[in-house]
């Protein structure tokens, strides 16, 4: 948590600030060490860096608390994309894999070949083939430029963008031109992701992996999107029809297609035995050192303190806050860091400006389980805010409440959850062991039910079970099968 958010418009508060990718995303990290990387497919292939990319490498692993350090998975990716290398057309095209340290589904490449995969996808895979697939698919966007014609693209609407509101004085043929602008822009992405789909499971297939790999990894996402409890239009990663990436049933469909085009040969693989040895203990989820969520419920034991969230709150740590959002959506919560300076009180800190809307005159000095703090009430065009600021050490932490109306409720709501704000004891620290994913052989009496019993710290085990093996609805284990399990 050393990275401090400094803006806080109200805006922001139900709306997890992630970067752009091929995946579903959402943590709140600090920064990590130096990045562990898969080495190139070949030594007299490298990739060429420059300040640009070097500083958005940085940025990537800060936003994803910096890279996972694992010589098994790096030699299994590295022996993949080697493969996919060689069987796509342009061989001469050096990748550099950097793994990272997040839980998110996700991954996305740079065009310089810079590839980047989370250990969340990687845990949700179920074999190579699912793996290549992912890999092949963000190859395919280094080779097919999209990421220069998405630049290209974005500068010409912006200019469209620009000569209509200048020139315009006809609000609705303002926002007529624009909506096409953005309409144009998203199909446009789509087209792209589509593309690289269809490439990708090409190289896939070449390579001589399973060519239905991409449309099974596809379906896990979704389904994996699908366990995600309270999603809501205030939810960041609910997508409307013009988002950047097409809706997932459309991309498996696609894929299934592609797939039948090649004849899969005899030695077509999915090479799930090697993957599953290779991800065996992998962590799973967040990582305790950054912060974690476990239900309802934020520890940090790095920072020393934890809080809890309402009843009916659903929270996600992303990568500058975590964000709680109520089931139906008529209530928010942002929790961060900021600087305040020490000389400064949290009272005048409340009143200076950063939030638009606050009432100087509902400015309170609390205090709270022994901790300096103050509240303050904001209003909004449509939301009603309760605001807390609050020094813990030589740190101030921000809750941020948002209610669509002020009720007792949420008044209620917002005072109980700074109410559990407290300091973790040396026990509580001490038991914070990151979540890992187990590979366990199926014995005679095993069931999913019995099996996603022995799943800890998951949400829908029985349901989560299913996705990480790859299992449908009606699907069942079998003696000496090879399954994951989540333990701590």
């Amino acid at each position: 948590m050393t990275g401090r958010c400094l803006v806080a418009a109200p805006a922001l508060i139900c709306a997890a600030l992630t970067l752009s990718a091929c995946g579903n995303v959402g943590r709140f990290e600090q920064p990590g060490p130096t990045a562990a990387v898969a080495a190139p497919a070949k030594p007299n292939r490298v990739v060429q860096q420059t300040p640009a990319t070097e500083r958005e490498h940085e940025r990537i692993l800060s936003t994803y608390g910096g890279a996972y350090d694992d010589p098994k998975l790096e030699a299994l990716i590295s022996k993949t994309v080697e493969r996919l290398v060689a069987a796509s057309d342009r061989p001469d095209q050096a990748y550099k894999v950097t793994i990272l340290n997040s839980g998110a589904v996700n991954a996305f490449a740079l065009p310089t070949g810079q590839l980047y995969v989370t250990r969340g996808l990687i845990a949700l895979a179920s074999d190579t083939s699912e793996l290549s697939s992912v890999l092949s698919h963000e190859m395919a966007h280094v080779l097919a430029k999209h990421a220069a014609m998405r630049e290209d693209q974005a500068r010409q609407a912006a200019v469209v963008t620009r000569v209509v509101t200048d020139m315009s004085t006809d609000p609705d043929l303002t926002a007529l031109a624009l909506a096409k602008t953005k309409l144009t822009m998203a199909s446009f992405s789509r087209q792209q992701e589509f593309e690289a789909d269809g490439i990708g499971v090409g190289i896939a297939a070449r390579a001589h992996f399973d060519p239905y790999g991409a449309a099974r990894f596809l379906t896990a996402m979704e389904r994996n999107a699908a366990l995600k409890v309270g999603r809501t239009a205030l939810d960041p990663r609910a997508q409307d029809f013009t988002s950047s990436h097409p809706a997932t049933p459309e991309r498996i469909a696609n894929a299934q297609t592609t797939a039948r085009q090649y004849t899969a040969p005899d030695n077509s693989e999915r090479d799930r035995e090697t993957y599953l040895a290779a991800i065996d203990n992998i962590v799973y989820g967040e990582d305790p050192s950054e912060g974690f969520v476990r239900g309802r419920r934020f520890l940090h034991p790095k920072l020393g303190f934890t809080f809890t969230a309402p009843e009916n709150f659903t929270l996600d740590n992303t990568a500058q806050a975590v964000i709680g959002v109520r089931e139906g959506g008529s209530q928010a919560m942002r929790f961060d860091v900021v600087r305040v300076p020490a000389e400064q009180s949290l009272g005048d800190y409340l009143n200076s400006g950063w939030m638009e809307g606050v009432e100087k005159s509902s400015t309170e000095d609390i205090n709270i389980n022994g901790f300096p703090a103050a509240s303050a009430t904001a209003h909004g065009d449509t939301w009603q805010f309760k605001v807390y600021a609050l020094r813990f050490g030589s740190d101030v932490y921000r809750f941020i409440f948002a209610a669509k109306q002020k009720t007792t409720e949420s008044e209620r709501n917002a005072r109980e959850t700074v109410g559990s704000f407290r300091r973790l004891t040396l026990e509580e620290i001490q038991a914070a062991r990151p979540l890992r994913i187990k590979v366990i052989n199926v014995q005679p009496g095993d069931t999913v039910e019995s099996l996603s019993h022995r799943m800890a710290g998951v949400d829908h085990p029985i349901e989560r079970f299913r996705v990480l093996n790859g299992l449908d609805a009606h699907a069942q284990v079998k003696p000496r099968d090879r399954v994951k399990i989540v333990v701590d």
